[in-house]
């Protein structure tokens, strides 16, 4: 493959942009400066810009830590969306959001063009746990309640009946304001679940964020939300593992 279209399809900018940078002396090929755009390079040879080394996948992996108030979409007319947080280089890269996030749930948010751990990561089969941490207000959790969640039970408020798969729930603690906080683990992802949940016990979630997936963490505060970062090596063998890409 040509250097610049290796380059621009790693994310580092447009092919005029990744160019520039190569006819600057600015990438070297194996410790070798390469100032030819159209040098036949491949994804197993050591590629630095401006010294320092990149990752030249044509498969890219992202993390964003998405914050409320946001659609969980790559384009919308009328709200923000995610595709509002992603660098402009990168928007043709046929990158996707993995599952969503409701418009008020804020929190990890993994985007990729893989294709195929995207449908992993969703599939009821691969069971991939999802962290959330939810505000609420209501009584507290009783033994009893924690217990029917955990064995899984059926909900009725769209009509029908429909089964909510086995959940783990951790109280936390509780606040002055009337607020308290939990830690709900599904292995499923039904639309607006967590909420459902909450509310099949007459709970009402005032704040609702995902903290981790699959092993994969982002911080319990909001002070992070939008940020747009690479994932980690670390991060996506955690997510390969749970989805049985390894």
């Amino acid at each position: 493959m040509r250097l610049d279209r290796l380059l621009a399809n790693s994310g580092l900018g447009t092919r005029s942009q990744v160019r520039d940078k190569i006819s600057k002396g600015s990438v070297s090929v194996n410790g070798n400066a390469v100032t030819d755009a159209s040098f036949h390079v491949s994804e197993k040879d050591s590629i630095t810009v401006d010294g320092q080394e990149i990752n030249c996948q044509t498969k890219l992996y992202y993390l964003l830590d998405k914050p409320d108030g946001v659609l969980t979409a790559m384009e919308d007319k009328r709200l923000p969306c995610v595709a509002d947080y992603i660098p402009p280089e990168l928007l043709s890269k046929k990158l996707s959001p993995v599952g969503r996030l409701d418009y008020h749930t804020s929190g990890l948010l993994i985007i990729t063009n893989d294709g195929e751990l995207s449908h992993r990561l969703q599939s009821p089969k691969y069971e991939v746990p999802k962290i959330y941490l939810v505000t609420f207000r209501g009584l507290e959790w009783t033994a009893e309640e924690i217990d029917t969640v955990s064995k899984g039970f059926s909900i009725h408020d769209k009509g029908y009946s429909e089964s909510i798969a086995p959940a783990v729930l951790t109280p936390l603690d509780h606040s002055a304001d009337g607020t308290s906080r939990a830690c709900l683990t599904l292995h499923e992802g039904k639309t607006h679940e967590v909420r459902r949940i909450f509310a099949h016990f007459e709970k009402e979630v005032t704040a609702l964020r995902r903290i981790e997936l699959a092993g994969v963490k982002v911080s319990e505060d909001t002070d992070s939300c939008g940020t747009f970062r690479a994932l980690t090596q670390d991060e996506l063998n955690l997510l390969f593992k749970a989805t049985g890409m390894v």
